[in-house]
């Protein structure tokens, strides 16, 4: 029994033993030996944690409250984890990258204000180490929304050292965009522990001016153990058990992380491999230029200028080791400067001499390097073109030369404000050898034939201003005999472009480029780029061929990019991914449209094969640029409806995203196409995407007419501009808010102009959860009619002033006079017009009056809608009249009453078969300080609704109206049926007609991370009640997804009614009672659920009945609702004609209205705005008692 007791014993201290084992396996985050080395060495990768990015992945998004161990340093400016909030900023990003929507965090500077520069720093956690092919890509925005200036250090990036110096080892463009960038900081090779830091240094800006996201480590471990246990062939073991390929080898690079790899290393015996830390080491830095190469370390440079030097040299990693550096002097222009080896003796093809370099060409003044063989003549043998990034580059070359050479190295040096072109480790096999023999005086090779300009910008411009087209004969273009080495490899990588030349049966030469290896040491496409083109035209398209052939059934990647001389690399234009075929020799033909370009710039081919072999290839060919030329204008008619192409408009290039064609919902044909910008695209970035027209130029007033949607619970805005030459703008119409799933009618009036101008159509990003639509674009001669709906914000529509005292078209930040915000998008910057009713404006009894454009007369009753904001104790009587061309006024609303500072809604009902116009009049009451303002002008092609009637959203919203008061919700309800939806859920039907045709309001469930965001719906001001009822059917099929709470809102404050969990799959009816001693709103506030959708239909209330039928409130006539005269007059002049008329009138009234409501999906729903609540209130709206909150 003893022995069993024993063997349990054993038995469970092994248990424990394994247990602590595996317990100490999975959390040995407290190692420093194994923390933040790009390895998951626990099974959680919890030894990865926090360590300036979150492991498996190595990412840091900053949507967690920890940022990953970032951390600012503290003062008056610094770095802070925020978002962008409900509503745009006027500075910093529009949204973060990550999720790209307003909810998503980022890290942004404050804002600061100094007589000096002030410098923010955001500094990572300890980092152990990293390889030679270690990267941090990540995206930073840029954008001096203030106008102040950016400065010399707006961002750049630095390695700290624990043993070193501080060295700078990322410097972006400081170009102000307002737009995320991407750039990528090359860490390559630290051997020890080390800070990244990231500076902003600014004497003045706004907060958000300079922002970071989404930081992705790539490539950063070192070699770790095989699984095998034994090394592959071509690789070569590591003392620290890791592998590398041989070719890495002796290269001047730790890749192993240990000096394995760099370990007993013979180089030329003669020692002119070198890596200038103790000399030249015999290299002839003489030149017969006036610039000169000179040997030098980071510190001597600069340490504290960013733009300055290399940051670093290769072989130690640190500010203070030596480099050969050559830079443009501040007096002197673009130059050229070189130096060259000791003669070498000849070599052969069996034992070639062979160099390994690493280069470092930064900034705009690097205009290439080239590696030049001096022997009997002086000709190239390597080059690469231009700037390579902020990063040393490995390159390899071979000289097979039979007499002897010398080797040369020649800088180009452009006249540019920053950079220049650095060399470092140059390592010479054994077969380099020195030689004692004479070097003959080499011959010179011609220069190239000289352009005949000497204008830069007409050198690939697409234009041929030389007799032959020398100034376009080297641009990239495989038109010209050699138009094809225009193009130069800018890798920098293991792989790259090359330019090969083969013969076909007929002896007739093709030339195609094509992917091949390269001794590069980071894992990076092949780029090739052209040289500086441009400016182009809006026609400008790329043609080329490609071929991504061979077994694999996945060959590699292509792109197409644009590099802009001021913006950088936009996003990519053209991709593929795959394979074409299986045998090389078929090609695809393809067009990329380039656009209009307003700087210069190159293309750019980028490609990424998967595996390089013979039997696979990368190629393209036949590249071919077709009406780039900026003066080339094609035709077209901005007049469209896109069923066929853009017509007379084309995309803006210098903006965030693009329009796309859409098929199966229009304006035109139902299922046509259409123009559409979805805000849902998750791949969406940036603020907004621009439709640009072609020039006009036109000496008489126009009228541009459109079809637009404005669709979805959170989609941003539409406006349309005037571009002009000198860049700027004005802006004519915008929209913003949902305004249904309905086709609406926008009008902008354009005025006789002096000079050419561009229209445009502007999509802002300022939501993330709907679509911008746009069809039938009509651009005539002539005036606008009156519009269905004004807004007032960039025109006054055509309304113009007459009488004692002028209306004013304003807004409170432009006056400092008037409501403080208008009522379409309840800021101080919107507009609205005003009337000043103070006595000494407009005295007692005199009137001020608005009128409106001409409006055609129809068979049927229309609604209008107008809100209107009174100010003063006594403001004054307002009016509203139908004026008919011939007859006298008729009276549709009045009102004298001081109504607190808030906007109100109006209406009234006109049945006028004539035109008429409508009229504002305002009349003086003597008050010492008034007025009387008027916004958001709409017609509807209905009657106007009742307040005891049911609304059923078939003929709009009913007085019903949305706020996008940032203080209150952050969502829209959206009026749609199940019929026009195409993209949300919905219920199977609306409630009123029970078909698909219904309409009903609707807060979807997408895609979108905004569940549990909430969105107000306002009903008109209502009057004390001792009793009314609301009912109302709602949608809300899963319990405790959605929610739905009903509010009693009273200056600011709300008090709960009701509130929903509700679950299943049908409409259900509620009613509430509602008791107020005072004027109030109903608020129905829907909450956005996870799962499923939430919607509301046929909406009642019965003022001053409550919901057993009683009547609780003594009705009293309001001076609010107007009524048309004018239908008394027509109706005793038909009974004088003759009863028969009368019913036949009657009946074909009756029969119109039957077969409106028979089309009730096609109605223009033009009653529906993006109405908002009044702002005086917006503060106090979430005071709410803790008892009564949501």
């Amino acid at each position: 029994m003893a022995t069993c007791h024993w063997i349990l014993l054993a038995c469970l201290m092994l248990s424990i033993c394994h247990r602590a084992v595996a317990l100490e396996r999975n959390d040995c985050s407290s190692s420093p030996e194994v923390r933040c080395d790009f390895v998951c060495d626990c099974q959680d990768c919890s030894d990865e944690q926090d360590c300036g990015y979150q492991g498996p992945d190595f990412v840091c998004d900053f949507e967690h409250e920890g940022k990953c161990g970032w951390k600012s340093d503290e003062g008056d400016y610094v770095w802070e984890r925020r978002q962008r909030g409900k509503t745009l900023p006027d500075s910093g990003p529009s949204s973060d990258y990550t999720t790209g929507t307003s909810i998503g965090w980022f890290m942004a500077v404050t804002a600061v204000t100094s007589d000096t520069p002030r410098t923010a720093v955001l500094v990572s956690p300890t980092i152990r180490h990293s390889s030679p092919t270690c990267r941090l890509r990540l995206r930073y925005f840029i954008w001096d929304s203030g106008h102040t200036g950016l400065g010399d250090g707006p961002l750049w990036g630095s390695l700290w050292q624990i043993d070193g110096e501080e060295a700078v080892v990322w410097r972006p463009d400081s170009t102000s965009v307002r737009g995320w960038r991407e750039a990528t900081i090359y860490l390559g090779r630290i051997s020890g522990p080390f800070h990244i830091h990231l500076h902003s240094r600014r004497s003045e800006g706004k907060q958000g001016d300079v922002s970071i996201d989404q930081m992705e480590f790539l490539d950063c471990a070192l070699p770790v153990p095989p699984e095998s246990g034994t090394c592959s062939p071509g690789f070569v073991a590591c003392k620290r058990e890791g592998c590398v390929e041989e070719y890495k080898v002796c290269d001047g690079t730790d890749d192993c992380g240990d000096g394995t790899d760099e370990e007993n290393c013979v180089y030329t015996q003669q020692n002119i491999s070198c890596d200038f830390e103790d000399g030249l080491c015999g290299w002839d830095l003489r030149s017969i230029s006036p610039l000169k190469w000179t040997r030098t370390t980071q510190m001597n440079i600069s340490l504290s200028e960013p733009l300055k030097g290399p940051g670093r040299d290769h072989t130690i990693n640190t500010v203070a080791g030596h480099f050969l550096y050559v830079t443009k002097p501040d007096d002197m222009m673009s130059d050229w400067t070189s130096f060259q080896s000791p003669p070498l003796a000849p070599t052969n093809a069996t034992h070639p001499c062979r160099m390994v370099m690493y280069t470092h060409q930064f900034g705009r003044v690097s205009g290439g390097l080239s590696v030049l063989v001096a022997e009997r003549q002086i000709y190239p043998v390597w080059e690469r073109g231009g700037a390579l990034g902020d990063l040393w580059v490995k390159a390899e070359v071979e000289f097979v030369i039979n007499s002897t050479f010398q080797i040369l190295f020649v800088a180009a040096i452009r006249d540019q404000a920053y950079g220049g072109i650095a060399i470092d480790d140059i390592v010479l096999s054994l077969e380099c050898r020195l030689s004692d023999e004479a070097m003959p005086v080499p011959e010179f090779p011609k220069p190239p034939p000289h352009p005949c300009t000497d204008d830069d910008l007409k050198i690939c411009d697409f234009k041929k201003d030389c007799p032959a087209g020398e100034d376009e004969a080297q641009c990239g273009d495989f038109s010209f005999e050699m138009g094809s080495s225009g193009w130069t490899d800018a890798s920098i990588g293991s792989q790259a472009w090359e330019l090969k030349l083969e013969y076909n049966d007929d002896t007739m030469k093709e030339e195609f480029l094509t992917v091949v290896g390269a001794p590069g040491q980071q894992l990076s496409e092949a780029q090739t780029r052209t040289p500086l083109l441009g400016l182009s035209g809006p026609a400008c398209t790329l043609q080329f061929s490609y071929s991504l052939s061979g077994s694999n059934p996945h060959i590699g990647d292509l792109a197409v990019y644009v590099v802009d001389s001021v913006l950088g690399t936009h996003p990519v234009l053209w991709e593929f991914s795959g394979r074409t075929n299986e045998t090389a020799g078929n090609w695809v033909k393809e067009e990329v449209y380039v656009g209009a370009r307003d700087h210069r710039f190159q293309l750019e081919f980028r490609a990424s094969a998967k595996e390089l072999s013979p039997s696979s290839q990368i190629a393209v060919k036949d590249v071919h640029f077709v009406d780039c030329s900026a003066l080339f204008v094609p035709s077209g008619d901005i007049s469209c409806n896109f069923e066929v192409n853009l017509c007379g408009w084309y995309q803006d290039k210098t903006d965030n995203y693009d329009w796309k064609l859409h098929t199966g919902m229009d304006h035109t044909v139902h299922d046509g196409r259409s123009l559409v910008v979805d805000m849902w695209d998750t791949s969406l970035r940036g603020l907004s995407g621009r439709l640009l027209s072609l020039r006009q130029d036109i000496s008489s007033e126009h009228c541009l007419s459109f079809f637009y949607k404005l669709y979805g619970p959170n989609t941003g805005a539409l406006s349309v501009k005037m571009l002009y030459p000198d860049g700027s703008e004005e802006l004519l119409w915008t929209r913003s808010g949902a305004h249904g799933n309905v086709w609406h009618e926008g009008h902008c009036s354009v005025p006789p102009q002096l000079s050419a101008f561009q229209l445009v159509f502007e999509a802002t990003r300022s939501g993330f959860d709907g679509q911008l639509a746009l069809d039938d674009v009509a651009f005539v001669t002539g005036a606008c009619s009156l519009p269905t709906m004004c807004s007032f914000e960039s025109q006054t529509c055509g309304y113009t002033s007459s009488g004692r005292a002028r209306w004013v078209h304003q807004s409170w930040e432009s006056a400092k006079t008037g409501p403080n915000t208008d009522h379409s998008l309840e800021t101080e910057d919107g507009f609205y017009m005003l009337a000043h009713s103070s006595f000494d404006v407009l005295p007692q009894g005199s009137v001020t009056t608005l009128t409106s454009p001409v409006r055609r007369g129809l068979s049927h009753t229309e609604c209008v809608h107008f809100w209107y904001h009174t100010g003063g104790n006594k403001p004054g009587k307002l009016n509203v009249y139908v004026k008919p061309t011939h007859g006298n006024r008729i009276q549709l609303f009045s009102s004298s009453i001081r109504q607190g500072h808030v906007w109100r809604h109006g209406q009234g009902n006109v049945n006028w078969q004539g035109d008429w116009q409508l009229e504002f009049e305002v009349k003086g009451e003597g008050d010492p300080s008034s007025f009387i303002a008027i916004d958001d002008i709409a017609y509807s092609t209905h009657s106007c609704p009742t307040a005891d009637s049911a609304c059923d959203f078939e003929k709009g919203m009913c007085g019903w109206s949305n706020t996008q008061n940032p203080s209150v919700d952050w969502l829209d309800w959206d009026l749609s049926s199940v019929q026009a939806e195409m993209f949300y859920s919905t219920p199977p039907y609306d409630h009123t007609l029970y078909t698909d045709e219904g309409h009903f309001l609707v807060l979807p469930n997408s895609q979108r991370d905004t569940s549990n965001q909430n969105a107000w719906l306002l009903s008109p001001h209502l009057p004390p009640t001792k009793g009314t009822c609301l009912s109302l059917w709602v949608y809300q099929p899963t319990i405790y997804d959605t929610k739905l709470t009903v509010w009693r809102l009273f200056e600011g404050t709300r008090y709960e009614l009701l509130t929903l969990h509700e679950g299943g799959g049908d409409w259900k009816r509620f009613s509430v009672n509602i008791t107020s001693e005072t004027e109030y709103q109903i608020v129905l506030e829907g909450f956005k659920g996870e799962k499923d959708v939430l919607a509301l239909d046929d909406i009642r209330y019965t003022v001053g009945v409550n919901c057993v039928g009683q009547k609780t409130d003594q009705t009293s006539s309001s001076d609010n609702t107007g009524t048309v005269v004018a239908i008394v007059v027509v109706i005793v002049l038909i009974v004088l004609l003759a009863a028969l008329l009368v019913f036949y009138l009657k009946t074909k009234h009756r029969t119109n209205a039957l077969i409106q409501e028979s089309n009730g999906s096609r109605v223009n729903c033009t009653g529906f705005s993006n109405d908002m609540y009044e702002s005086g209130n917006a503060e106090r709206a979430e005071e709410v008692n803790e008892n009564t909150g949501p």
